[in-house]
């Protein structure tokens, strides 16, 4: 990396997903082979929006923007900033992606609307679905006072955003960004329309590139991460978890849900994120796949890898987190680039849940039972999202020694 960029280093994680309310939860029962998928989808029952907010300002949020303010204090605390801001507010950002936003006020007031007429809408109707909502909550949470908003792009909206955030910070606009995505689709009208194009899963089985595999299984959740000019985060004795290295975005320009079958474009973005970080394909000790478990994507996704690594993809352990979670849309990205530098961090592959059989040309190393990372070589992940309207991004993130 060109020596007049910082680094951008990683102080803090949070997550609320369905396997429960904490990164280290999501973490350790990824790792233990748990699932948090029940009746089919992927709820945080765990998640009880009043042990991060009063009932008021519970009320004055949606679920989306609810679950972003809980993975964000779970960030803020590891890294230090509970007390009080480390930088000028004036040099900290905010930067959340999601798919939808507020899906869930929409709907709710689609029907008052429909059953009680126009003035029974709550006039809090526009500010809770707006797709910015999360990232303005924090910016009132917590004060900050730089560069804030929201960022759109499906299923890959949290990747965006923190790679957004990373070059916020590497290009001198902000000391710091709360980062990540949320999302809260677990509503009537998503799972109509996502059933009537028969993308999700008819036997609601999350099982990534298993020849079984019959379509994803529709969740819920939330990651958050803090990203900081490394110089400035060891200058104020912050504690490093890891460090963003690469961060590659393109677009397949080839259908409005589905995957380029080739996987070129997601071969581009893993490819940009590599020479981003300056790394060669040898150099990936991981890949957390986007590995949706549906037949199109996990299957443009083994040949996006293997187009982008070349020999070097035979060899490297891939996994999916979705495969305990299902999958959140855009918050995936984001609980994905947490669980990655927690598993990297803690030098082991997770498990690719369900994987049991194998499907001709899907064969990479999907790992379907957790396993040890060499002690030899750096803690370097590839984490990917691929999303509708064929958005791809990749981040590379290594975990401190």
């Amino acid at each position: 990396m060109n020596k007049d960029i910082p680094d951008v280093v990683v102080t803090g994680v949070g997550a609320i997903t369905p396997l429960g309310v904490g990164a280290r939860t999501l973490h350790m029962r990824w790792l233990a082979g748990a699932s948090g998928l029940e009746s089919g989808e992927g709820a945080c029952a765990d998640f009880e929006p009043t042990d991060f907010l009063s009932s008021k300002q519970a009320r004055r949020a949606d679920r989306f923007t609810q679950l972003a303010i809980g993975a964000c204090d779970e960030a803020l605390t590891e890294a230090g900033w509970a007390d009080e801001l480390p930088y000028d507010p004036d040099r900290i950002g905010a930067v959340i992606g999601t798919g939808i936003g507020g899906i869930g006020t929409i709907e709710d007031n689609h029907d008052t609307l429909r059953d009680s007429g126009a003035r029974a809408v709550s006039p809090l109707a526009v500010p809770l679905m707006m797709g910015n909502a999360g990232a303005a909550a924090l910016s009132l949470r917590h004060n900050l006072r730089g560069p804030v908003f929201g960022v759109m792009s499906a299923c890959a909206a949290g990747s965006h955003a923190i790679g957004t955030a990373l070059r916020m910070i590497q290009h001198g606009e902000a000391d710091a960004v709360v980062t990540g995505g949320s999302e809260a689709a677990l509503t009537p009208l998503t799972r109509a329309a996502f059933s009537s194009m028969s993308a999700l899963s008819p036997t609601g089985v999350s099982r990534p590139f298993d020849a079984r595999r019959d379509g994803f299984v529709l969740a819920e959740g939330a990651g958050v991460l803090v990203l900081e000019d490394g110089n400035k985060a060891r200058a104020r004795g912050a504690r490093i978890l890891g460090t963003v290295l690469g961060y590659g975005a393109t677009a397949d320009a080839h259908h409005l849900t589905a995957p380029d079958a080739g996987g070129a474009g997601g071969a581009r973005a893993i490819a940009n994120a590599l020479r981003d970080a300056d790394l060669a394909p040898e150099d990936l000790a991981y890949i957390n796949a986007h590995g949706t478990s549906t037949p199109l994507n996990d299957r443009a996704e083994t040949a996006a890898i293997k187009q982008a690594l070349g020999a070097a993809a035979a060899s490297t352990p891939v996994s999916s987190t979705k495969s305990a979670t299902g999958h959140s849309l855009g918050a995936a990205g984001a609980v994905e680039a947490v669980a990655t530098l927690l598993a990297l961090r803690d030098r082991v592959a997770p498990p690719t849940i369900g994987w049991e059989e194998p499907e001709e040309g899907l064969d990479l190393d999907y790992v379907p039972v957790a396993r040890a990372l060499p002690n030899d070589v750096r803690a370097i992940g590839l984490s990917n999202s691929f999303g509708f309207g064929g958005h791809n991004a990749s981040l590379i993130v290594e975990a401190a020694a």
